[in-house]
């Protein structure tokens, strides 16, 4: 059976950490939802719908998908799935029936479509001549969530790593002086490649920890389950809290709580990350720090896309899209939202809640002042400083996200001003 994972008409609500990817490359426990599915069904007929600025740097990454070509030939069933779905258990072959549709709160997770059917969805109206067909099924319950706002990845991590752990199995760690695991050993999971230094303690009394490939642990580290570091990461006498996952290639410092980084994010140096969601080739500044609790304890609003959503939680940290660079320092309110592209200076108090792509924090006012044509050369000197690229692709997609958000900046901008002036 081949799949053919898409994005639906909620995706834009995961702005900004999903500005530059499809959804389901969004990362709650160990990996993204592509990932496990490519555990699951080890096929090479796989497919993929997104949102069609991402289509040509999608298909450059997956060269062996089908990215957005709806008019594929197949002899026999797709299991269709709604990229913003995150299981709780594996779905295996075997439970999938042409006669079912998984639901969640009355949202389509994933249904199986014969060749016939295949064949009835269009490009023009893809999602409702898909929602078509599973009307005719049964419903069944899904395991898990479909992800509806980016908190929900953040507060699903904890639960979604102890989930992997089970899943994927573990393995016996391997020997090593001056480490000192707090609970299980048998709740830990550290690759042969490892390196890890004197004096770091593992704690698995809340939850287990997974150290993937090529993976450096400086000395004085604390790590908390349940908790991922992956693949070619650093961390640097870190403090690491539970239901926090690491992607691959980070180097981090500093205290980590609650959050999911990633992949390519630099914390280097001290600092508080708290609730937070950051996006790849992030550079936090020394001391740069997050606020994820509201000083009276109540629920927290975050500005997505400029429009303040009530999170219903009261922990709640930034989402920080793409290649954003923030300098010493650097002070982020509760419940922050930061586009792609954002340049942050700190003034020495609290900066906007709302930072929309390509904008440039000075003195902690906002400003639209950093060309783009730069803020493109600083992601190219930085990815290259990690043996990167940045393809034309992905800069003929930044570009076109900068016109997409236009209004956004502007809208911003302009009642920053009028606060301004409202004050004189």
């Amino acid at each position: 059976m081949q799949w053919f994972v898409y994005e639906d008409q909620f995706a834009d609500q995961l702005s900004p950490i999903a500005l530059a990817r499809p959804v389901f490359e969004l990362i709650c426990g160990r990996e993204c939802l592509r990932r496990r599915l490519q555990r699951w069904f080890p096929t090479k007929n796989w497919a993929a719908r997104v949102r069609p600025w991402l289509a040509e740097t999608y298909a450059e990454a997956h060269p062996a998908a089908a990215v957005n070509n709806h008019l594929m030939v197949t002899d026999s069933p797709t299991l269709m799935i709604n990229g913003r779905w995150v299981p709780a258990s594996r779905l295996n072959a075997g439970e999938v029936s042409l006669d079912h549709a998984g639901y969640i709160d009355g949202h389509l997770a994933w249904i199986a479509l014969t060749p016939d059917e295949f064949s009835l969805l269009c490009d023009a109206d893809f999602e409702q001549s898909l929602l078509s067909i599973a009307r005719s099924r049964r419903v069944v319950e899904a395991s898990g969530i479909l992800i509806q706002r980016p908190w929900d990845l953040v507060n699903n991590n904890g639960r979604q790593l102890e989930l992997d752990f089970e899943d994927e199995g573990v393995s016996q760690q391997p020997e090593f002086a001056h480490v000192q695991i707090l609970g299980d050993p048998a709740d830990t999971y550290i690759t042969a490649e490892t390196t890890i230094d004197p004096y770091v303690v593992i704690d698995t009394r809340e939850g287990p920890v997974s150290i993937d490939r090529n993976v450096h642990i400086q000395s004085f580290t604390r790590i908390e389950g349940p908790c991922h570091i992956g693949q070619g990461s650093k961390v640097f006498r870190g403090l690491i809290g539970k239901c926090t996952t690491i992607g691959a290639h980070c180097r981090v410092g500093g205290e980590v709580e609650e959050s999911i980084l990633h992949g390519h994010v630099n914390k280097y140096h001290e600092g508080f990350l708290g609730h937070s969601y950051v996006c790849p080739w992030v550079n936090l500044g020394a001391i740069t720090t997050t606020s994820d609790l509201k000083s009276d304890y109540s629920n927290v609003k975050v500005p997505l896309q400029g429009v303040p959503i009530d999170s219903g939680h009261y922990k709640v940290g930034s989402f920080i899209g793409d290649h954003t660079k923030t300098a010493i320092d650097s002070m982020f309110n509760t419940g922050s939202s930061i586009g792609v592209m954002t340049l942050v200076l700190p003034g020495g108090r609290l900066l906007p809640r709302h930072i929309p792509s390509f904008c440039n924090v000075s003195f902690g006012e906002l400003a639209i002042d950093w060309p783009l044509d730069q803020a493109i050369e600083t992601a190219k000197i930085a990815m290259s400083r990690r043996d990167c690229k940045l393809t034309e692709a992905a800069e003929r997609l930044f570009r076109k996200l900068h016109a997409m958000t236009e209004d956004e900046r502007l809208a911003a901008v302009a009642m920053v001003t009028k606060r301004k002036l409202d004050r004189q």
